[in-house]
């Protein structure tokens, strides 16, 4: 589903913090980035070290026209962290793809890369898609740790039934992109 077919309101002056983890389904993200973008979005990317293994920074920065946040020791040169600058400047921080060992992160506070401190740092509200192998998914801590994450308010696009990057069939492809630029719209006109 392509944005332009979606009957919500743009994203004129919102800002989205998306964050990236490492999984195959990384390089949708530049797609997420650019239906964001033609919506009016101001986005910011925030990626960890396993993302640009998939994706290159220059690609989402020339998507999102801003630079792209890899790690805490880039940061920008002013007094504020730069992931505290973006945590409060965000209006909803969206991370697609999400791995199992990011959500483990944000269920347990941990933040060893800039994705989990502007997940600790942000009253935005969050939004969570995520990516893995379906057995990684269904596993009991990972469904424990999505289940805590909901208790805390964190909204999810659930992931889909398909083919997966390790050859099974099976839960845990990434939404659609229109799915989750649908719920990006839904939660931030619900802000209004």
């Amino acid at each position: 589903m392509d944005s332009s077919d979606l009957s919500s309101p743009n994203l004129s002056g919102k800002v989205v913090v998306l964050g990236i983890s490492g999984s195959i389904a990384a390089y949708k993200s530049a797609d997420l980035t650019s239906e964001l973008r033609k919506l009016g979005a101001e986005v910011f990317v925030v990626m960890t070290d396993s993302a640009i293994r998939f994706i290159t920074p220059l690609t989402l920065s020339t998507l999102s026209r801003n630079p792209v946040a890899t790690s805490f020791w880039d940061e920008g040169t002013g007094w504020q962290p730069g992931h505290i600058e973006l945590a409060d400047q965000a209006d909803l921080f969206l991370v697609a793809p999400a791995t199992a060992n990011q959500i483990a992160n944000f269920a347990n506070g941990q933040c060893p890369d800039l994705l989990g401190a502007i997940y600790l740092a942000t009253a935005a509200p969050v939004l969570i898609a995520p990516a893995m192998n379906g057995k990684m998914y269904e596993h009991a801590a990972t469904q424990k740790n999505l289940e805590l994450l909901k208790e805390r308010n964190v909204q999810f696009i659930d992931p889909v039934v398909g083919e997966l990057a390790c050859g099974y069939t099976g839960m845990g492809k990434l939404a659609p992109i229109g799915e989750i630029v649908q719920k990006t719209q839904e939660i931030l006109s619900a802000k209004l």
